[in-house]
Parts: C-alpha cells; sequence; structure tokens
C-alpha cells in the first residue's frame, strides 16, 4: 500500500500536469482570437479601402473573398474549442456551419449574387460583430476587458444580429432563381446512386430552418447579456 506521501507526490504531479495543459490551452486560445480579431480587422480595412476608392459596393466581395473564406474557415477550430471551455457545441456548430455554408455554397458559387446589396450588409454585420467578439474573448483570457469591449459584446447583437440574419436570408432568396436555372449541386433520377436531391429545395428548407433557429439564438444572447452585465443567474428547468 502506497504511504501518504507517495499519495501526495502522485497528486501534485497530476495538477501540475492540468496546469501545465491549461497554460498551453489559454495560450493557444489567446493567439488564435488575437489572429482572428486581426484578420477581421484586416477584411474592415480592405473593405472600407475599397468602398472610398470605388465609391460602391460591387466587386468588394470579389476583393475580400480569399481573405474571407481564409479566416471564416478557420472558425472550424472553434469546435475543437469547445472541449477547452464552458460553451454549447450545438450554438457553436450552427454558428459557424451556417457561416460557411453562406461563404462557400452561396456567394463563393453563385458569383451572379455576389454585389447583391444583402451581401454587403451580412458582411459588414460579420466584420463587426467578429471583431467585438474576438476581441472580448481575447481580454477575457488576459483577465482584463474593458468596459467598452464588454457593452459592445453584450449590446451592438441586439440590432445586428437581425441585420446578419435579414443579409443571409436575402442573399439564399437571391440566388434562387440562378440555382433552379441552372440545377446546380442537384441529382436528378435516374442516376447510378438510384437518389435524388433537389439545391433548390434545399436552400428553401435552409430558409425555412432560421424561422425556428433565430429566436433561440437571440434569445440565448439575451439571456447572456443580462448574466454578464447585470449578474442574473439563470436555472435550468428540469423535464
Amino acid at each position: 500500500m502506497a504511504s501518504s506521501e507517495d499519495d501526495g507526490s502522485v497528486e501534485e504531479k497530476e495538477n501540475a500536469k492540468k496546469k501545465q495543459i491549461g497554460a498551453v490551452a489559454t495560450a493557444w486560445l489567446t493567439f488564435y482570437n488575437i489572429a482572428m480579431t486581426a484578420g477581421w480587422l484586416v477584411l474592415a480595412i480592405a473593405m472600407f479601402r475599397f468602398y472610398m476608392y470605388k465609391g460602391t459596393h460591387k466587386g468588394l466581395y470579389k476583393s475580400i473573398q480569399k481573405t474571407l473564406k481564409f479566416f471564416q474557415t478557420f472558425a472550424l477550430l472553434e469546435l475543437v474549442h469547445c472541449a477547452l471551455v464552458r460553451t454549447s457545441v450545438l450554438v457553436t456548430g450552427v454558428q459557424v456551419s451556417s457561416r460557411i455554408f453562406m461563404v462557400w455554397f452561396i456567394t463563393n458559387s453563385i458569383k451572379q449574387i455576389q454585389n447583391e446589396e444583402s451581401v454587403l450588409l451580412f458582411l459588414v454585420v460579420w466584420t463587426v460583430t467578429e471583431i467585438t467578439r474576438y476581441s472580448y474573448y481575447t481580454f477575457n483570457l488576459l483577465k482584463h476587458v474593458p468596459y467598452f469591449i464588454k457593452w459592445a459584446r453584450y449590446n451592438l447583437f441586439i440590432v445586428l444580429y437581425p441585420a446578419g440574419v435579414a443579409g443571409e436570408l436575402l442573399t439564399i432568396y437571391a440566388a434562387l432563381p440562378y440555382v433552379r436555372k441552372t440545377a446546380m449541386y442537384s441529382l436528378r433520377l435516374p442516376n447510378k446512386y438510384n437518389i435524388s436531391f433537389d439545391y433548390y429545395y434545399f436552400l428553401i428548407g435552409v430558409m425555412c430552418f432560421y424561422v425556428p433557429l433565430f429566436p433561440q439564438l437571440y434569445f440565448h444572447m439575451l439571456r447572456q447579456r443580462r448574466k454578464v452585465l447585470h449578474g442574473e443567474v439563470f436555472v435550468e428547468k428540469e423535464d
């Protein structure tokens, strides 16, 4: 039977290992959030300079698409981060996957809609939201969050979130005629797989999916706002 000294030694080693893992995770998350803040700042500056030089939003998406696709796709790591921080995998998964879907399977795939005003709308919303969000996470990891960053994080979404959803829905709606005309990403019978898939109706389904999903995510953020800014505690109801 091991002595108490041996037990203490093992426990100390385990605690030291946990602290080391925690320090590495914190360092990585800090680097990640700083990089993402910088990335979205670069996008914001590029968008501002383009509009000041051209005087129009037409051609904006094409000029920033590589940077946008890189940083938005890089956000997939946030699903892995759910194992490191206390956050909802479902909420994170929905937010990240919807953004990537909008970038790769809508605006990137259907070039005819890239100059739509709705694209400009969700780009501006995403940019402001992500700069605020990632800077908040960075300062939070550094244990010092300036009040204006906290205020922006838990107040701007009240307007930005509905505006972003409107931009995304209007963009998908604008894409529907082109999808129907070209039958892109669709699979029609007969074929060797003996299955049928119509991307046009899939997009309509995606738009319908926003209806029940948006209120849930929006009220989730409202609860977080009340918790962080006003210190309210919410108790989950048992089934």
